[in-house]
């Protein structure tokens, strides 16, 4: 039998841009042949709609671009998700579509995940439908996750509909688990997922299609939208499943998040301050890689405190970028804030609040220059400094969406490299200079926090693994180390309430996946 797989990637609430795509892969899998044709979790719809799941006018909507897309389905059955407003509530389902109507609804049982928690409600699980004498096994969602073993070989064919969103690590594991499903239940298994950006999360695709072995027939593209048939009476194993570069998924993520953001929005061009740091350089790079150089503009805004060496590296970054560059020193503009406030502050020394004043200049003549041309202001903090607290409010925090904001500095490295793989993008001076904010005279970044290798294995270790903190001195961390990264880490929460969009990467995205009160004795938990 020959199954179409339609990977395709989705606007939310776009719902004649979605008939479209479906429609259109409908009539290819009906020229090919295919007996059946796939569609992923919430396709109709768009994913994570949030609380228009609770919108009658939009649920409404759903069932009626289900109803125009039926019309295709003459000769063939589609299996279509989409949002469906029941007597229990709304859920998410998938619609079995053959003859030009749908004949069944199956509902997702297992809702987990915090963006549906509260927005769907269970319903009754998989379910079967049987297409030209073959008994078709349907999941949705995390329910495939929660497969019984009693189930055995019931199915010719298991089929998942999946919005699974991209993390460090879960494709491979993903892959891992289907191919052990359809080894002990000696079904075919096809593993259909979303693929696109939407707004914070990016969905990766990385579909695909294991035989009764286990053994994969076909892997659909990651990050891209894509179309296969597979015939379940030609098991041809392609060479084993493919080894995951974690930095080129990452990057790939990035562009795609990236570019979604802008596209879906309506958005054109993009702006951000380029300092001759590694931070602001990736985005750049990255920025000019995905929207194109000509949408996109940089400014640089030195001070007294800023080196010669780091204007020279943002000016020449900004050159091999092809991106247009401004200069504009905010040293007068510091002066007279500094003057402004001596009436009040008398003479109390130079501090952190001199400090920053300028990394907040450097925000207001930004998001200026955000207003004045109606360019989007991408933020350039990392995953490190957010979660100590080591970037100044309202003025490190500004920002649009922060691409960055979910890898940790060392990552951030790792990312610079495989940007400079084929030739010297950002410059070598850039990759190799001590970090620093310079907002003081010879300012490090070590001056306040560990080095980055360490405090990356601390916060790892806090954050994605939650390990206590005594796991982790008796893993061999510093003891002092290990509570002042703990103290920092949860002294800064209110900074990230405050924060804008972080591109989710990871397994634990501080804001999302990881949200802490604001106020409790976090000392009881040392």
């Amino acid at each position: 039998m020959k199954i179409a797989i339609a990977q395709l990637n989705y606007t939310i609430g776009n719902f004649d841009e979605n008939k479209a795509k479906i429609a259109s892969s409908i009539r290819r899998a009906k020229a090919d042949e295919a007996r059946i044709v796939l569609f992923c979790e919430q396709a109709i719809s768009g994913k994570p709609a949030y609380d228009l799941l609770n919108n009658v006018v939009f649920l409404e909507k759903c069932r009626e671009t289900l109803k125009e897309v039926a019309a295709e389905c003459d000769g063939i059955t589609a299996i279509i998700g989409l949002p469906l407003l029941t007597d229990q509530g709304t859920i998410s389902a998938a619609a079995i579509v053959a003859d030009k109507k749908v004949t069944k609804y199956i509902g997702k049982q297992n809702v987990s995940s915090r963006e549906e928690l509260h927005h769907l409600d269970n319903s009754k699980g998989y379910g079967f439908v049987e297409v030209d004498g073959k008994k078709v096994a349907v999941f949705i969602g995390s329910d495939i996750r929660y497969f019984s073993e009693e189930f055995g070989n019931q199915a010719d064919l298991i089929v998942s509909l999946q919005s699974s969103p991209y993390a460090r690590g879960v494709v491979q594991n993903r892959y891992d688990f289907f191919s052990k499903l359809a080894f002990r239940t000696a079904s075919h298994v096809v593993y259909l997922n979303h693929v696109g950006g939407h707004t914070d999360l990016v969905y990766d695709g990385s579909s695909a299609f294991f035989n009764r072995q286990g053994e994969a027939i076909a892997f659909l593209q990651k990050f891209e939208e894509d179309y296969v048939i597979v015939d379940t009476c030609a098991d041809n194993p392609v060479l084993g499943i493919p080894e995951q570069n974690k930095t080129a998924n990452v990057y790939r993520a990035i562009k795609l998040g990236l570019h979604d953001y802008f596209t879906k929005n309506g958005f054109k061009k993009a702006c951000l301050g380029l300092s001759g740091g590694i931070d602001s350089a990736v985005v750049a790079a990255l920025a000019a890689e995905t929207l194109g150089p000509e949408n996109v503009k940089v400014l640089l805004l030195p001070s007294a405190f800023s080196s010669d060496h780091s204007v020279e590296d943002a000016v020449v970054l900004a050159e091999r970028l092809g991106v247009e560059y401004s200069i504009v020193p905010i040293s007068d503009t510091y002066d007279v804030m500094l003057k402004s406030l001596q009436s009040a502050y008398g003479r109390l020394p130079f501090d952190v609040t001199e400090e920053n004043i300028q990394s907040r200049l450097r925000a207001v003549l930004l998001m200026a220059f955000s207003n004045k041309f109606g360019h989007i202001l991408l933020n350039t903090a990392n995953k490190s400094e957010s979660a100590v607290g080591y970037g100044t409010l309202y003025g490190d925090t500004v920002g649009a969406i922060s691409i960055l904001g979910d890898l940790y500095k060392t990552e951030v490295f790792d990312l610079a490299r495989y940007l400079n793989r084929e030739r010297e993008i950002i410059p070598q001076h850039t990759m190799t200079k001590a970090p620093s904010a310079e907002l003081r005279p010879e300012q490090k970044d070590t001056d306040s926090l560990p080095p980055y290798d360490v405090l990356d294995a601390i916060l790892y270790r806090l954050i994605e693994e939650n390990q206590t903190v005594d796991e982790i001195i008796t893993a061999g961390f510093d003891n002092g180390t290990v509570k002042r990264v703990y103290e920092l880490l949860i002294r800064n929460e209110y900074k990230r309430y405050q924060f804008c969009p972080v591109l989710r990467l990871s397994t634990c995205t501080l804001g999302k996946d990881r949200i802490l009160p604001l106020t409790y004795k976090f000392e009881s938990l040392l």
